[in-house]
């Protein structure tokens, strides 16, 4: 079981990681948050991409889905930009979330390091 802080210092060492967040999507507040870019504001992505979370989960629901989301993916020109939501060990209401350098990342092995991370966090 790994704690915020180790989780985080994880997802930074995913190939092209140029920030990290574990983020309570009921606030919009990151409950920690490494990166290693002056461009990035990681509290302020925490608290736009909860509007992605909830709008999808709300969108989820009036479609009558009855399934869970494994990650958002985001794609920008230079960046990829991941969110997973935690379903496990009490992480209900928590979501990572991790931005890559799209040049330097694999986003295929990023995705599988992230679902990682997931299994082995202990809030």
């Amino acid at each position: 079981m790994a704690g915020i802080d180790v989780s985080l210092k994880e997802m930074m060492t995913v190939d092209g990681a140029i920030g990290a967040a574990v983020v309570d999507y009921g606030s919009g507040m990151a409950l920690g948050a490494l990166g290693s870019s002056k461009d990035l504001d990681l509290q302020v992505a925490a608290a736009g991409n909860t509007e992605v979370v909830k709008a999808k989960m709300r969108t989820m629901d009036s479609l009558g889905l009855k399934d869970a989301i494994e990650d958002i993916l985001i794609t920008l020109g230079s960046q990829y930009h991941i969110i997973r939501p935690i379903s496990g060990r009490g992480g209900k209401g928590l979501f990572l979330y991790l931005a890559l350098d799209r040049n330097r990342a694999n986003l295929a092995l990023a995705r599988h390091q992230l679902r990682g991370v997931e299994e082995k966090l202990e809030v």
